[in-house]
């Protein structure tokens, strides 16, 4: 019987510190910026996300010209980004959810838009590009509503040479986490 008990000791412990929170599959679809977006696990701790849509944006200086007052630009756009979740287990062991990979992590990010469906601005290509690192939030609410913050800067580029750095690019993103596998 002690035997017993020292062997259910040990296993119950074993799988306590064996627990390991890792990143899960998410289809989300955001509505800020209409898009279906598909997160997948490269790692425990990182994901890889997609995200294909409509959405607003300005325009970058040295790639569009003639705008004034309250620049816009409607376009579809790709959103690639991979993720590494640094706070995971610290989440964890605090009783907060990391559900849905609820988490604060660090990015590559690389966003290309096409051409545009509304603007007040000509640009200088009918795609461009924007790359850089990003810190950033993101987080589950409820059943399934999700949030996400980034922030970082990006090298922007277009299809004919032109580009620069922008400082600060922010972006938010809310939405509904539709399925995880």
């Amino acid at each position: 019987m002690l035997t017993l008990l020292f062997g259910l000791i040990i296993t119950i412990t074993y799988a306590q510190e064996n627990h390991i929170i890792a990143t899960e599959k998410i289809w989300r679809v955001n509505f800020l910026n209409p898009g279906v977006e598909l997160e997948l696990p490269t790692g425990i701790h990182s994901t890889f996300s997609a995200e294909l849509g409509v959405g607003y944006s300005g325009g970058y200086p040295d790639l569009t010209f003639g705008g004034s007052g309250f620049i816009y630009i409607i376009s579809p756009f790709v959103d690639v980004q991979e993720k590494w979740f640094y706070n995971l287990n610290k989440r964890n062991n605090k009783n907060s959810t990391t559900e849905n990979n609820s988490g604060n992590f660090v990015s590559l990010r690389l966003i290309t838009r096409g051409n545009s469906i509304a603007e007040n601005v000509n640009r200088t290509s009918d795609f461009d590009f924007a790359i850089g690192p990003t810190w950033g939030i993101q987080r589950k609410y409820g059943k399934n509503f999700h949030l996400l913050f980034d922030v970082g800067p990006q090298y922007y580029f277009d299809t004919k040479g032109n580009g620069n750095i922008w400082p600060i690019m922010l972006q938010l993103n809310l939405g509904f986490d539709l399925k995880k596998k």
